[in-house]
């Protein structure tokens, strides 16, 4: 989380990352014996990095990505890496959003966890739990005022559940 943090702080400079990385965990993890986990999470959300952003977008769609706060928009990296692309056995679905929420609440601001909730939850919603039916409840099937016209299309997630690639038309 740290060397996201500052790797997005510090602009996004390609092939900083990993430097960052080893940097960050020489110095704060030198008592971990086996940094692999931070290795696969970190190298993960870098590898998925434009899905996640996107999804991103679509579930919190009054937010333009580089409006959300640092710590925020990193916090969501993660914990949608661990929801879309992790191992569910090894990080459940509610483990990695209840993770992401406590992150936010200890390193950002004072609704922080509120919006990573919010987030992860509508992703959450619209992936469901496999190996559960999935019921919508009456709440899923509100559509908010808010936006009228809303529909799968609109979703952060596509129908077979991963993320979804389009593309947003440039306007001149």
């Amino acid at each position: 989380m740290q060397a996201l943090y500052e790797w997005d702080f510090r602009g996004r400079k390609e092939g900083a990352f990993k430097e960052i990385l080893e940097r960050n965990i020489k110095e704060f993890a030198s008592g971990v014996d086996d940094p692999s986990f931070i290795f696969q999470l970190s190298e993960g959300v870098m590898a998925h990095l434009p899905e996640i952003d996107k999804i991103i977008e679509k579930a919190a769609p009054q937010w333009p990505l580089e409006q959300i706060a640092i710590v925020d928009r990193n916090v969501l990296r993660v914990g949608l890496y661990e929801l879309l692309f992790g191992s569910r056995e090894e990080v459940p679905p509610k483990v990695a959003i209840n993770e992401s929420i406590e992150l936010a609440k200890s390193f950002g601001g004072e609704s922080s966890g509120k919006f990573v909730n919010g987030v992860l939850g509508t992703v959450y919603r619209e992936i469901g739990e496999p190996g559960k039916d999935h019921v919508k409840s009456s709440e899923d099937e509100h559509v908010s005022d808010d936006a009228p016209n809303q529909s799968r299309q609109d979703s952060p997630i596509n129908e077979a559940g991963g993320a979804e690639a389009e593309k947003k038309e440039e306007t001149d």
